[in-house]
């Protein structure tokens, strides 16, 4: 099995695992709806087969899914698999696709397909895609259709229909001030775990591809600055969400790679000081692999350009100017350094830190005198934001006699 494959399954299951229990009071008159949102995932998919399994165990009137997809990036086997057990349950399955902003296109109107019941709001957006059943969007399989522009209504409008020999019982008569009015009975909303609900939201492809660039920047910070390991704990969190929303999603290696090729030449030129050509290597990187990251799904153009934005304007500037900070004393002046003593704030081997004039640069010396951490160094040239060091006796100039 894939290891992304196997990150996958191991965070589900533990997300079954932290799934909060059903409620446990009687079911009587009692409809179930559940909300599904954004694409069919294995979150989805293991949320609405959970939750068709309780609502048999409480032998509830029926449940509604509560529907908005933008199609399915399961197999089409697990969502065929998914369509027969929601054709097959004990009790009646009802999909509305609202509210009016809704949509359900692609493998999630198999969903629709399978259902007692079909309903569509008003404004909403029920397409087919090449290779779906063209009846679904007319909920021609479906026993019944019933439009409604809110849920309360669809559920009302439920009341009465014989679902698979039984009459489905979703309304009662009340007084009111207007006279007599019908109300959906008792109704219960579920939804999934806290942790299954993050991993739903990571499997999308803005989210996801939000965090991949953002790890791959934060490891790159954590780099150059030294730190105490927060932007590199950070950066490791977010792509390993990353790796988990591309294991599910279709994502393609050679543009999660130009990802990462963009990323590394921006690294390139804030190690030389100042942009040169591996910015624009780096940029054109960025923009060809966000464009093209995931296989039929598309991130927001405006998104791509302000990540792409962000990334330069960071690496071109503010994190040269954060090395500085960290690093040196004012730029002013630097050339003057070369002939200072300082100290080797760790081994130099052939890069490290020095302390020169109190402050901490990056250091590289050559590859015949490593130093140790603590000897005295001599500056003998400046590369940028990068100090050229040698030991203070038997230096890189002896080593070439």
């Amino acid at each position: 099995m894939h290891p992304l494959r196997t990150l996958a399954s191991v965070l589900l299951a533990l997300g079954t695992l932290l799934a909060l229990p059903p409620p446990a009071f009687a079911a009587a008159g009692r409809v179930d709806v559940i909300e599904v949102t954004g694409l069919i995932d294995p979150v989805e998919v293991d949320f609405i087969a959970t939750s068709l399994r309780d609502a048999e165990r409480a032998r509830v009137e029926a449940l509604v899914i509560q529907l908005n997809s933008g199609g399915a990036v399961v197999s089409d086997r697990r969502l065929d698999a998914l369509g027969q057990r929601i054709a097959r349950a004990r009790v009646p399955v009802a999909v509305w696709v609202g509210p009016s902003s809704a949509r359900a296109v692609g493998g999630a109107l198999r969903i629709a397909d399978a259902a007692d019941v079909v309903g569509v709001a008003p404004g909403a957006h029920a397409s087919i895609a090449p290779g779906a059943h063209a009846s679904v969007a007319r909920g021609a399989h479906a026993a019944a259709r019933v439009d409604a522009p809110v849920l309360g209504d669809f559920i009302v409008g439920l009341d009465g229909l014989r679902v698979g020999g039984r009459t489905i019982d979703t309304a009662t008569v009340v007084r009111t001030s207007q006279g007599p009015r019908r109300q959906p009975v008792g109704v219960t909303f579920s939804k999934p775990a806290l942790l299954p609900r993050l991993l739903h939201t990571v499997a999308s492809p803005s989210v996801a591809y939000l965090l991949l660039v953002a790890g791959l920047v934060l490891i790159v910070f954590e780099f150059f600055t030294v730190g105490v390991g927060v932007a590199g704990a950070v950066g490791a969190g977010s792509l390993i969400l990353a790796l988990y929303g591309s294991s599910v999603l279709p994502t393609r290696p050679v543009s999660a790679g130009l990802l990462a090729i963009g990323v590394a030449g921006f690294a390139i030129d804030v190690q030389a000081g100042a942009p040169r050509t591996w910015t624009v290597i780096g940029t054109i990187a960025l923009l060809l692999g966000s464009f093209r990251l995931f296989d039929g799904l598309v991130v927001p153009w405006w998104t791509i350009l302000l990540v792409v934005g962000g990334v330069a304007l960071l690496m071109v500037a503010g994190m040269p100017a954060m090395l500085r900070a960290r690093f040196s004393t004012p730029t002013i002046g630097r050339e003057s350094m070369i002939g200072e003593m300082g100290a080797a704030a760790a081994d130099v081997d052939p890069e490290g830190t020095v302390t020169v004039r109190g402050a901490l640069w990056r250091a590289r010396t050559n590859r015949a005198t490593p130093i140790v951490a603590g000897d005295t160094v001599r500056v003998v040239a400046i590369d940028g934001l990068l100090l050229e060091v040698e030991p203070e006796e038997g230096g890189a100039r002896e080593a070439h006699h």
